[in-house]
């Protein structure tokens, strides 16, 4: 079918909107009509070469949410019909780290940036005659996606689906990245390095996790009032601003946990976040950066004799099956704020815009919410 999707035709330029061949679903594959996509940082890294990927174009994208419209052979448990959230790491539930329990490090990631489909390793998307990469083999910056099972997640047809789309990345990986990734306790003092779409759901997760005080660092000043409404007790606008502070709160002691999810990741932040983690402390690393950056600075002798912990975090630790539906049905409790972190929602048309609001810090999350017209 032809439709329309977001292309991106090199690094530094600009998402092309323009007409794009989708393929029919083939073995253990099905075919989204899309509600909304969210305008998640990681596509960003794909514009700035941070995020390396097989070739160009890309079509970006990778938290959508929508209704199955087709489904190839050999696919069981989704029909036509069944609403749906794509999960950016398809989980096969069979490979060594999915029986682990450890979904989030499914080994078809492998195939992430490389584009290739799951099924047969051929392509779906063509535009100017050319393939296309989908970002995370998903590609929500279209109204229609062609993807493998595995990496779409059935959900209850109750829930308004322009949210739903929140909990295939962004959501997801801020609140695990708390809750399971940096297993905040009751009574624990959290801070969180970045307030964007990742981590004002970490603050969510620490707060919800009862912890004593959340405290938030963001250079933007509407994202910190923002992060009070989401269960910040305390909002600084730099590190440096908010050692002192931190460091009287606590007695000295400092944070048990501190959470970086900074919308693009440097090598001194590894160390900021050390400084501000306590003896048998926590730093979760969830923010990405260049692929390319292997510099990081750290004190060695902290880390040690310090017993401080440093943990990578993907997806929030979280397995997307179990993940998923289990966040939307405290959404449904009122117990996780969806609707207000969707600050300014656009067509397809306008994705470029999205992209500019969230370098210029006027977004929690951009959403781009599909009608007719971009069909």
């Amino acid at each position: 079918m032809k439709t329309k999707g977001a292309i991106l035709w090199g690094v530094g330029e600009e998402w092309s909107v323009e007409e794009i061949d989708l393929g029919d679903p083939r073995e253990g594959e099905v075919q989204v009509q899309l509600a909304a996509s969210g305008l998640c940082h990681s596509d960003e890294h794909l514009v700035t070469g941070g995020t390396p990927v097989a070739s160009y174009p890309v079509i970006g994208g990778h938290e959508g949410s929508g209704v199955v419209t087709k489904v190839g052979p050999g696919v069981s448990g989704l029909k036509e019909g069944d609403h749906v959230v794509t999960a950016f790491i398809p989980a096969c539930g069979q490979c060594l780290p999915c029986s682990k329990g450890m979904q989030n490090l499914c080994d078809l990631g492998a195939n992430l940036l490389a584009g290739t489909s799951i099924s047969d390793g051929s392509y779906r998307i063509q535009a100017r005659g050319k393939d296309v990469i989908p970002m995370c083999l998903l590609g929500t910056f279209s109204p229609y996606i062609t993807v493998h099972q595995a990496s779409v997640v059935r959900i209850e047809p109750d829930i308004p689906l322009e949210v739903a789309a929140l909990v295939g990345c962004g959501v997801t990986t801020g609140w695990g990245s708390a809750t399971k990734v940096g297993d905040v306790r009751p009574g624990d003092d959290v801070v969180v390095m970045g307030a964007g779409g990742v981590g004002m759901n970490s603050v969510q997760g620490a707060a919800a996790a009862g912890a004593k005080r959340v405290m938030v660092i963001d250079p933007v000043a509407q994202k910190r009032e923002w992060a009070m409404d989401m269960g910040a007790t305390h909002t600084y606008a730099s590190v440096e601003e908010a050692v002192d502070p931190i460091n009287q709160l606590t007695w000295g002691r400092m944070a048990d946990k501190t959470i970086i999810t900074v919308g693009s990741i440097e090598g001194e932040h590894v160390q900021q976040a050390l400084s501000l983690t306590g003896k048998g402390g926590r730093v979760v690393v969830t923010a990405m950066g260049d692929a390319q950056n292997i510099d990081v600075k750290l004190s060695l002798f902290e880390l040690s004799l310090l017993q401080k912990d440093l943990q990578g975090a993907v997806f929030g630790g979280f397995s997307p099956r179990v993940a998923i539906p289990e966040l939307l049905s405290l959404y449904q409790e009122g117990q996780l704020k969806l609707d207000g972190l969707v600050t300014t929602k656009y067509s397809l048309e306008e994705v470029n815009q999205g992209y500019q609001d969230m370098r210029d810090g006027k977004n929690i999350r951009g959403m781009i919410v599909y009608t007719d017209a971009d069909r």
